[in-house]
């Protein structure tokens, strides 16, 4: 599974192990990891971009791209978009956001694995739902919350 999938990419940026960034990445196409990177892994959007994560590398952030390949350490959420492989030597500290995961024993998730579509991941979604939450508690009140209140201050 491994071997015979990472033969078939195209790796346009290579992080070697004696490599270590701090500060996001964004990235398109492939991006292979042997090193160390300290910041979060955004794929563009547009582009069908693959992360691998090889069993040398290590990552504290969260990624996000379509196709992700781990086989290393992960600190922090993992968000797949297509397609996730969590290899044998895979390790995650973090939650994990996928459509199809490939799961090797081995490979260990400390964290939730939460099942999601690509519609939900995608940008503009991923942009309302954070606006939601972030909108102060008395704009978020339920309409169940109102009509109790309103029952309580009419019944004093």
């Amino acid at each position: 599974m491994w071997g015979n999938k990472a033969n078939g990419h195209h790796w346009d940026t290579v992080i070697s192990g004696k490599t270590k960034i701090s500060g996001d990445l964004h990235f398109c196409g492939g991006l292979h990891i042997d090193g160390e990177v300290h910041g979060n892994i955004i794929a563009d959007d547009a582009s069908n971009g693959v992360v691998r994560i090889s069993d040398k590398g290590h990552v504290i952030g969260e990624i996000k791209a379509p196709n992700i390949i781990i086989n290393g350490k992960v600190q922090g959420n993992v968000y797949s978009t297509k397609h996730l492989e969590l290899a044998k030597k895979a390790s995650v500290s973090g939650d994990v956001f996928y459509t199809v995961m490939e799961m090797v024993m081995g490979a260990e998730v400390n964290g939730q694995l939460k099942h999601t579509t690509e519609a939900e991941m995608s940008p503009k979604k991923r942009a309302q739902s954070k606006s939601a939450a972030n909108k102060p508690a008395d704009e978020t009140v339920s309409k169940e919350t109102v009509a109790a209140q309103s029952a309580g201050s009419a019944n004093s």
